[in-house]
């Protein structure tokens, strides 16, 4: 099990307008409007944090109410608790139930790689599935051999008078 490690906490009280920034964990009890900035960093707005802000952290957990877009280099929790108006990116979030969400969620936050590796599989889908020439969008129906004017339904024949 990992260590707990120490991390800064900013208490009920306290009241921040700026940018944040540091190299440790942190946990936010107040109210934090501007940006925070901790992208090596966990962050975790508890309960009684009130954040206007965007967050860009390692692990991000919310407990609290947060309206920004939250950038997480490794993963998004939103608990039970927690509020959200804005836009997730991380390449793994976790939504509890009961936690209240609104925005997008993008869940490819480093997937430049994958993006290209997608492209190439549709690619060489698309070249696979190319038509033969001559074949002018007909095909055989599966049911009878006939071939048909009208791509992939085969209803045509699908009358009552023609399955008597």
């Amino acid at each position: 099990m990992e260590q707990l490690k120490e991390r800064a906490i900013i208490g009920p009280s306290i009241s921040i307008k700026g940018t944040l920034a540091g190299e440790e964990d942190l946990m936010i009890q107040g109210q934090v409007e501007g940006k925070i900035d901790l992208k090596n960093n966990n962050i975790t707005v508890g309960r009684n944090g009130r954040i206007q802000a965007d967050i860009y952290g390692k692990v991000i957990s919310i407990e609290g109410e947060v309206e920004g877009n939250l950038f997480g280099d490794e993963k998004i929790v939103l608990r039970q608790s927690g509020v959200v108006r804005g836009n997730m990116t991380a390449p793994r979030v976790n939504l509890e139930d009961g936690a209240k969400f609104k925005g997008s969620i993008d869940m490819d936050a480093r997937g430049e790689g994958r993006q290209r590796n997608l492209k190439e599989a549709s690619t060489k889908k698309s070249e696979s599935s190319r038509e033969e020439p001559g074949d002018s969008g007909k095909h055989k129906d599966k049911k009878d051999g006939e071939e048909s004017g009208q791509r992939g339904l085969g209803l045509e024949n699908d009358t009552p008078s023609s399955r008597a």
